[in-house]
């Protein structure tokens, strides 16, 4: 089969792979939809890796490639001999990370039973940490990572379920933290401020809005006046900080209050220089962006004396539904589904072929229209 491989940073090339073997827990599923994420840039980009041996030391991507693309939905065209809740044909979307449940482990390991899936002692991740992602013809996945689609839902739309399952775990966190500022709380939230007004940034407002109903200020940052028109549409508050310096926008904005819930989803490190005057005393700060490069990390020191509360999410960790599925999918799958949560406003560049998706990497996600990329496959 055909998969688009990153042999070394920056070094993307479409080139033959063994086809998948598919064992007797498993499916084989045919791509039909891979989103484009920012993480798969920062890895491109050299800016992060996830691939560690047994010693903890990181494998380079010219000892091992990568195949990326872990926002993904297709078709189950094998099953294996294991598998009775799935046939071919069946259109699925995948949690990517292998887990306890994914591999048949029992007992499972503390975080699984904790619902901490994302940090299963056992845990893999598909275009993450070394094993194939989807940027390819067919992939093998467990059985017990995929979810049906609705029959009404688009594999496009399917695909963008995993960052929207992301935010829920995110958020989830949020909720279980010790804060001062909570929602509902003594001390209410009445304001947030989101950095990023990219895919990350614009699920968060509609899932503050319309899943978590906060009626509250919500003020979204960022220089690319499309995205901004689309966090006025759903919703949100719009600092252009190509325009306006942050930091004098949130104190007017919030009345001098500052933000009492800073979520961090640009991955942009001058982040970490402007966060001492944006947030409120031992406020809470969502560390969601990755790839932060460019600055010391004695910025710190200004961030921690406010006291904050920070927390720091990965992947879309959640627990298990009985059939051992992943319920935060489940859940991420439910409110695309009921259009709570629409996924589809900021896809702005689709590609028809692995031959296309370098463009994605080298030119688009530097253009001021691009939010989104899908690679959709026939």
């Amino acid at each position: 089969m055909k998969a688009a491989v990153l042999e070394d940073v920056e070094k993307l090339v479409v080139r033959s792979v063994p086809d998948p073997v598919v064992p007797m827990r498993e499916v084989a599923i045919r791509v039909k939809a891979v989103g484009v994420c920012g993480t798969d840039l920062h890895l491109f980009r050299g800016h992060g890796n996830y691939n560690m041996d047994a010693k903890g030391r990181l494998v380079p991507l010219t000892e091992q490639p990568q195949i990326l693309g872990h926002e993904y939905s297709g078709e189950v065209v094998e099953v294996g001999r294991d598998v009775k809740d799935l046939k071919p044909g069946d259109r699925v979307l995948c949690d990517q990370g292998r887990n306890c449940h994914s591999q048949g482990r029992s007992p499972v390991c503390a975080y699984c039973a904790s619902g901490d899936s994302h940090q299963c002692e056992f845990y893999g991740e598909h275009g993450i940490t070394g094993l194939p992602g989807a940027l390819a013809e067919y992939i093998s996945m467990p059985a017990v990572n995929c979810l049906r689609l609705p029959e009404s839902l688009p594999t496009e739309q399917g695909a963008l379920v995993e960052p929207l399952g992301c935010v829920l775990h995110a958020s989830d966190r949020v909720d279980r933290a010790i804060t001062r500022f909570t929602f509902g709380g003594e001390n209410p939230i009445r304001n947030v401020l989101i950095c990023g007004g990219g895919p990350a940034g614009l699920l968060f407002l509609q899932y503050l809005r319309n899943v978590k109903q906060f009626d509250g200020l919500i003020l979204v940052s960022d220089m690319r006046e499309n995205n901004l028109e689309l966090v006025r549409q759903l919703g949100g508050t719009p600092i252009n900080v190509s325009q306006q310096d942050i930091r004098e926008a949130v104190r007017e904005l919030t009345h001098g209050e500052r933000a009492h819930y800073l979520i961090e989803s640009c991955g942009n490190s001058i982040i970490f220089e402007q966060i001492p005057s944006l947030l409120r005393k031992q406020g809470t700060v969502l560390l969601y962006g990755h790839g932060h490069k460019g600055r010391d990390i004695g910025l710190l020191a200004n961030v921690l004396f406010l006291e904050p509360t920070l927390v720091v999410p990965i992947g879309a960790s959640g627990g298990f539904d009985p059939d051992g599925r992943p319920a935060t999918y489940r859940r991420a799958l439910e409110l695309v589904s009921s259009h709570q949560v629409r996924v589809e406003p900021f896809v702005t560049h689709r590609y028809g072929a692995l031959e296309e998706i370098h463009k994605a990497f080298e030119q688009d996600f530097q253009k001021p229209d691009y939010i989104k990329g899908v690679l959709s496959l026939q």
